[in-house]
């Protein structure tokens, strides 16, 4: 019986750059807000990325870039103190073809044929096209979800006026059991299609609700979309984590993901701004890989 292969195309985009701090990126042993508040230096642009997959002839993203706004509209930020940080935190550069809509135009796809969306978290590097997709379902994890409506949500990078917008479809969803595969370290997930082609885990850490997108078809190299559990899966592979975040769930998520590698050796770890992702994706694309890899 002839394995189906539901996915057609997988590309990558990006809505612009952003320069961090290298404690940002890490590893540091520095607490976030002493580098926050001490650190003179950035890193070089990294990219903003978004990827796009095309399923049985729709568009699935999984996250949806930076807003152009957050450089063109000064209210963009809160003001004051907080505002100050957000400052601090990145630079972005953003130009008037980095829009979502544009680049994915450029790379072939119109954005009135998303019918669904994925998001690794909820910070604003992530949900800055949401604006654009009020056609499309938005699925998010329901601890990620939930945190916009605790209190203070700005102050844990969360820019709530920004996420809640009218006429969204949002549908959170929990993680379950696994059943019929094995996945192993991991023993929850959300199959997106139900056919197994895109299986989100959790991967807690950067944010308490982060998530990773597992995404699986015949003959092809399995791909690990990982959102901002690493922004270097070279850092990642010696066993550093990013400066931001719940450093233990970030050390035992990025744990996962190395044990699932184990049991994957093929498999290509894609993480939002990594400037190599782009082309371990290509060259991901490019290899054929046996059948019931």
């Amino acid at each position: 019986m002839k394995t189906i292969d539901h996915i057609s195309r997988v590309a990558v985009i990006s809505t612009g750059t952003v320069a961090i701090r290298p404690e940002h990126v890490g590893p540091t042993k520095k607490s976030q807000t002493n580098w926050l508040l001490t650190s003179r230096t950035w890193t070089a642009p990294l990219p903003i990325n978004v990827y796009v997959l095309e399923h049985e002839g729709e568009l699935v993203l999984f996250d949806t870039g930076q807003d152009r706004a957050s450089v063109t509209d000064p209210n963009y930020f809160p003001r004051g103190i907080l505002g100050l940080i957000y400052g601090r935190l990145a630079r972005f550069e953003i130009g008037e073809g980095d829009t979502l809509t544009r680049q994915l135009a450029a790379a072939g796809f119109d954005i009135a044929d998303v019918t669904t969306v994925l998001l690794s978290h909820l910070h604003q590097d992530h949900i800055g096209g949401l604006g654009e997709l009020r056609h499309a379902d938005i699925l998010v994890s329901d601890e990620e979800y939930a945190d916009v409506s605790r209190p203070n949500p700005e102050m844990r990078g969360l820019l709530k006026r920004h996420i809640t917008l009218p006429g969204l479809r949002w549908k959170p969803f929990d993680f379950a059991p696994l059943t019929g595969t094995d996945l192993a370290p991991f023993t929850t997930g959300f199959d997106v299609f139900g056919d197994g082609s895109m299986v989100a885990l959790p991967t807690p850490g950067h944010t308490p609700g982060s998530l990773s997108l597992l995404v699986r078809r015949p003959m092809h190299t399995p791909l690990l979309l990982v959102g901002d559990l690493t922004y270097d899966y070279e850092r990642m592979k010696r066993g550093d984590v990013p400066g931001s975040g719940d450093q233990q769930g970030m050390r035992h998520s990025s744990a996962l993901v190395a044990e699932l590698t184990k049991r994957m050796p093929d498999l290509v770890v894609l993480a939002a701004h990594d400037p190599g992702a782009a082309g371990r994706l290509r060259a991901a694309l490019d290899t054929v890989t046996p059948a019931g890899s």
